[in-house]
């Protein structure tokens, strides 16, 4: 997967919250007094497209544009990069640290434990997947992590 600047990440954030867009509906996401130009905002699209996180289609006189990459893939990607970075790929570290700074309570842990025990399903995302525009099941085709691409990181 490559790595997307500060800007692009957040593009892509408001797009998963749109699902299929143009750059003008994100453009209109921004508070006025920070509100990007539209340039800005479509450069960012095409970067967008050319590393394989957006696909477009025609519409009218524009193009929508539909993310290919889910927003919990791209987070499982970047959190194993963080992982690997700065806690030595150990995950057994990451959750030390939760718990002996106090956002993970070792009675949370140990539930958490149990219930795998029992075969519970791992909790979802409050939000669910935001590939979906109006209630409706967007047709992406998502690619698998790393994607094949030359010069992914």
């Amino acid at each position: 997967m490559y790595k997307l600047t500060a800007k692009e990440e957040e593009v892509m954030e408001h797009i998963w919250t749109l699902g299929a867009c143009a750059p003008k509906d994100v453009v209109a996401l921004y508070p006025e007094d920070e509100r990007p130009h539209i340039n800005s905002v479509a450069n960012a699209f095409q970067s967008l497209e050319k590393k394989g996180y957006l696909t477009h289609r025609a519409q009218g006189r524009g193009y929508i544009y539909q993310p290919c990459v889910r927003k919990q893939d791209y987070g499982r990607s970047k959190l194993s990069k963080f992982v690997d970075r700065y806690f030595g790929g150990s995950y057994l570290d990451v959750v030390s640290s939760f718990v002996s700074e106090e956002k993970l309570s070792e009675a949370e842990l140990m539930q958490f434990l149990a219930d795998q025990m029992k075969g519970s399903p791992l909790p979802s995302s409050p939000k669910g997947e935001a590939n979906q525009t109006n209630g409706e099941q967007a047709e992406t085709k998502l690619l698998p992590l790393g994607g094949g691409r030359e010069g992914a990181l």
